[in-house]
């Protein structure tokens, strides 16, 4: 089926999104059982841990950890939200930068100042778009950024979100209580689809369209390690405690460029893969033989699928062994994990 189609269903008793392009699964959400990222405490300060610049944190749903905080004493209250999913017998990663995102406007108490999103470029809906976030930020100290989804909405739309995320922003940090508390919830995979999947789709809602469209078999596929790279051509996905090691095979192709059509492929597959398989951490990519030549344009193709891709994704660059190395934020919970 040729378009984008996004699904809102549920798995069990679990509320759950997926993407779908051209009858590919592309993105996937699904509730999990930790702390949503986003989600906003008001915690107590515990200890700090020594040489590391960081210190742990009391929450209502356990430790927390924040990095890159100096002359923090333990017992203090800290606002701090939640910035991605631990690792198994980790602490929950936090900042104490707070972000309140919706669909067209984020507004950044620590960061003042009015600014669009850099692919806005039409100077007529620059300036409009500017006009609205003056008035609708008028009086106010805290900074705010217009996201791309708002070059060509509804201005009552856009105006809208602006008002219900600088009174929510207003509301936070304007608190002043103690106590370890949950001050707000990250958004659920429903509010996430509708929030940063922009791209033109139609949106089924009825119940079991999963199912009926599809993604529970693609979800069958993405349990296990293979992912089809064509013809030929296959990667293997597989986690291991330290790192994700992905390994590129060319099959039964034996002709002279098979290795860099594979690795092509890859690289164009990749990203959609681990959003789908919720991955994240240091992945570690054993690719199939090509010239030494071609590495600049596997890393071009590589750096170009993940502009795409929402998850904040570091290209380290190549090791003494000729193996790409990525570091990925873990933005998704394993679908190991949710579906066990």
């Amino acid at each position: 089926m040729k378009g984008n189609q996004i699904l809102l269903d549920h798995m069990g008793e679990r509320e759950a999104a997926a993407l779908m392009v051209d009858g590919r699964l592309s993105d996937l959400l699904i509730e999990g059982d930790a702390p949503r990222p986003g989600t906003i405490y008001r915690a107590i300060t515990d200890r700090p841990v020594a040489g590391q610049g960081g210190i742990f944190l009391k929450t209502p749903d356990g430790q927390a950890y924040l990095r890159g905080v100096k002359g923090i004493d333990a017992g203090e209250h800290l606002q701090v939200q939640v910035t991605g999913y631990a690792e198994e017998g980790k602490a929950i990663p936090v900042s104490h930068k707070l972000l309140f995102k919706s669909r067209y406007a984020i507004i950044t108490p620590d960061a003042p100042g009015i600014n669009l999103s850099r692919s806005i470029r039409d100077d007529d809906v620059r300036d409009g778009l500017l006009a609205l976030a003056h008035d609708g930020m008028e009086g106010c100290a805290m900074g705010l950024i217009l996201r791309s989804a708002a070059a060509g909405a509804d201005e009552d739309a856009v105006a809208e979100d602006i008002a219900a995320m600088r009174e929510l922003a207003e509301q936070v940090t304007g608190d002043t209580d103690t106590g370890a508390e949950t001050l707000t919830l990250g958004d659920g995979p429903h509010v996430l689809a509708w929030r940063d999947w922009i791209a033109d789709a139609d949106v089924v809602t009825e119940v079991d369209c999963f199912e009926t469209h599809g993604v529970l078999d693609a979800l069958d596929e993405a349990r296990g390690p293979r992912v089809p790279l064509g013809a030929n051509a296959s990667m293997f996905v597989e986690t291991t405690r330290a790192l994700v090691a992905v390994d590129v095979n060319t099959g039964a192709d034996g002709s002279f460029s098979a290795g860099l059509k594979a690795n092509m492929a890859c690289a164009r597959a990749l990203p959609a893969a681990l959003r789908v398989r919720g991955l994240g951490g240091q992945i570690t990519i054993d690719l199939a033989p090509m010239p030494k030549k071609e590495r600049k344009t596997f890393e071009a193709t590589l750096r170009s699928a993940f502009r795409a891709d929402d998850v904040d994704t570091v290209l380290a660059g190549w090791t003494p062994l000729g193996h790409f190395e990525l570091q990925r934020k873990r933005a998704r919970l394993p679908l190991s994990d949710v579906l066990a």
